[in-house]
């Protein structure tokens, strides 16, 4: 009998469960990816979903390589960050904590998918983007608007009187001097009159006429119709134009107007330095977006912090006399070319405005 009892006893021995590891019940219980590492940072236990979604990867045992991989770095584990994995594309949330387990200090790692919320910003963030560039261009469409129609008139009476001039020159022989002036005064009335038409259309929301375009000629125009001006301030103008840059897709009078303005802006921010330091760079070359970013840089004052942030906001101006439209409806037409318009200030003192356009090649 008294061996019967010890193979009864034996036999509940063998039937009892095993030791449970509390920590794998409490990660299972988790409903995202969750992991333990030990003090060295090695992998103890991780729960179904980390399995899962890291499992896959060589660096998920260790905690520097997998913090490496994730975030770039292995130093930093407190507090939480969002990162994205290059493995798979989804963005986390990673949480740490410390704990202990079997009488031992660990750390653990929950990673949230917050892929969907990011995705959502982002497009809340486009929305807002298009909301705004919709506002400045329905704002800059109703100056442009009113500016043309009030300029049309007198610039149409500009022109007769010109036309009027010339024929009384020619009639009587009159100095040469004075035709060239007539003659390059009625050019320049003929580009603003070009200018206010290309803006109508702009404002009537028409396609504008964009086509396959050199910067150089278009630079060259600009330059001729500043010539004079450049000439009375005796200001030096240097061109910093590759012979092989690619050939931009765009409105030809609308990019006229804008180098146009950063021109002149530049011009005015150099009237009251000294003569010898006058200098007008405007430089063009492919950049990394494979666009093509044109540069005018100037050796004037500078802009303040505080000026710079309000730079192209509407009705902001630093002239005394200006109206602070000109950068506004500069980057509406850049935007509407899908190029974006910039400043920064130049090395050296200064400032540098830019604008990018899309290479013809890139849009057939």
């Amino acid at each position: 009998m008294g061996n019967v009892k010890t193979s009864r006893a034996g036999k509940r021995a063998a039937q009892a469960p095993a030791a449970i590891d509390p920590s794998a019940g409490l990660l299972g219980a988790v409903p995202f990816a969750c992991a333990m590492f030990d003090a060295g940072g090695v992998l103890i236990a991780g729960n179904a979903r980390y399995r899962e979604e890291f499992g896959a990867l060589p660096e998920h045992a260790s905690r520097d390589a997998l913090l490496a991989l994730l975030q770039g770095d292995s130093g930093d584990s407190e507090g939480p960050r969002e990162v994205l994995a290059p493995h798979s594309g989804r963005w986390y949330a990673l949480h740490w904590g410390r704990a202990e387990h079997a009488a031992a200090p660990v750390e653990v790692l929950t990673a949230v998918d917050i892929s969907e919320r990011i995705e959502t910003l982002d497009s809340h963030k486009n929305r807002q983007e298009k909301l705004l560039f919709t506002s400045r261009l329905m704002s800059v469409g109703e100056m442009a608007a009113t500016l043309a129609h009030e300029l049309n008139q007198p610039l149409a009476a500009i022109m007769n009187y010109l036309n009027g001039s010339l024929r009384l020159v020619e009639q009587a022989g009159g100095p040469v001097q004075v035709e060239r002036a007539l003659q390059a005064a009625r050019t320049q009335a003929e580009h603003a009159a070009a200018v206010i038409s290309r803006v109508r259309e702009f404002v009537r929301a028409r396609e504008p006429r964009r086509d396959a375009h050199e910067l150089s000629r278009i630079a060259d125009t600009v330059l001729e119709l500043l010539r004079l001006e450049a000439e009375r301030l005796q200001l030096r103008i240097d061109l910093g134009l590759p012979a092989n840059l690619a050939p931009v897709f765009a409105d030809r009078v609308m990019i006229e107007q804008v180098l146009l303005n950063l021109v002149k802006n530049a011009i005015e921010a150099m009237r009251e330095i000294p003569a010898a330091r006058r200098e007008l760079r405007i430089d063009a070359r492919m950049n990394l977006d494979d666009q093509v970013e044109v540069r005018v840089s100037d050796r004037g004052a500078g802009l303040s912090p505080a000026e710079q942030d309000q730079l192209f906001s509407p009705f902001f101006t630093t002239k005394t006399d200006g109206l602070g439209i000109g950068l506004a409806i500069c980057r509406s037409i850049i935007e509407y070319h899908e190029g974006r318009l910039f400043f920064e200030p130049r090395e050296g003192g200064g400032s540098v405005f830019g604008f990018t356009l899309p290479r013809y090649e890139a849009r057939t």
